[in-house]
């Protein structure tokens, strides 16, 4: 399917803010046209597109679905996820214009699960500091001394289908779980439920695995982390907002915190001269913990399902 159409298609089309979908979701909704919208698509651009293509539905990889683009879309039905977070849809014009969003939950928690673990792990064994030393011809076995997670305590913010999973991993670890979710009835055997104040003052690893809100953007910062143990590690596989930045690299610089292990950012792509860029003990990979060739199908596949089951509901 063309990614640029010369005019418009007899088919309905669907609007991809990405420059592919895996072949399994292309083949699900292969009953409608997909115009693709690029890797970065800009406000500009995907008003155009929605302007020219009149889609039916929006499947969201990069770029911000605001009110701008939304009113542009005088036939939308579904805007869904290609993931699970929806903090880049403007949900409040969504629900105005009886516009369903739906996310992928859960298509990519083993991904993220994982690379959250591979951050703590880099954090406490100085993986990536060791490995540079090496490089530079050094050999610290006489000095160096990481971090033993076994009866430490790993404090979770968000306990759904991605904070359950590194729950159970630190389970296995030997250490102690705590966490916080105000949507969570109960937690799994082995987690305890505090306020979110105890679970962070009381974590030596500490992993966010929540959505952004307005209620909890910035949930870390100067306040909050000077609560936390000295020398613990802050973990963010969510969303860049719930942290601020400046309070964390001054944590950072000053020995406060042991590390940083940061997957997502206030700003993306990632701004070159960043302060974290310069900040060693800061851990940084760019907004990759669900992206893996069995998540990104499985990422394609359940946003083209809700596609087809919002339109088959209204239809």
């Amino acid at each position: 399917m063309s990614a640029v159409l010369k005019e418009q298609p007899a088919r309905d089309v669907i609007l991809v803010t990405g420059a592919d979908l895996a072949d399994k979701a292309v083949t699900l909704l292969s009953g409608f046209e997909l115009v693709y919208a690029g890797k970065t698509p800009t406000e500009d651009e995907l008003a155009a597109l929605c302007r020219q293509y009149r889609p039916v539905a929006i499947i969201v990889r990069y770029g911000r679905i605001t009110e701008r683009v939304i009113d542009a879309c005088t036939r939308l039905r579904v805007i869904s996820k290609h993931g699970s977070g929806t903090d880049t849809i403007d949900k409040d014009a969504a629900a105005r214009r009886g516009i369903a969003v739906k996310a992928a939950a859960g298509a990519n928690a083993a991904a993220v699960a994982e690379h959250a673990w591979a951050l703590i792990f880099a954090c406490a064994k100085d993986v990536t500091a060791l490995d540079r030393r090496m490089h530079e011809g050094h050999w610290d076995k006489a000095t160096h001394k990481s971090l033993e997670l076994n009866g430490r305590t790993l404090g979770l913010v968000g306990l759904g289908a991605i904070g359950a999973r590194v729950a159970a991993t630190g389970i296995a670890l030997g250490m102690k779980v705590i966490a916080h979710d105000p949507y969570a009835a109960s937690a799994p055997a082995g987690v305890e439920l505090l306020p979110l104040a105890e679970v962070i003052a009381g974590a030596d690893v500490l992993s966010l695995h929540c959505p952004l809100t307005k209620d909890n953007a910035e949930m870390l910062n100067a306040e909050t982390l000077a609560t936390m143990r000295r020398g613990a590690i802050v973990v963010n596989t969510a969303r860049g907002g719930l942290i601020d930045e400046a309070a964390l690299a001054a944590a950072l610089r000053s020995g406060a915190l042991r590390a940083a292990g940061l997957d997502s950012f206030q700003v993306e792509p990632f701004v070159p001269g960043h302060p974290f860029s310069a900040i060693p003990n800061a851990i940084l990979s760019p907004h990759i913990g669900g992206v893996t060739a069995d998540a990104y199908i499985g990422m394609g596949v359940g946003a083209a399902k809700n596609v087809l089951a919002v339109l088959e509901q209204q239809a």
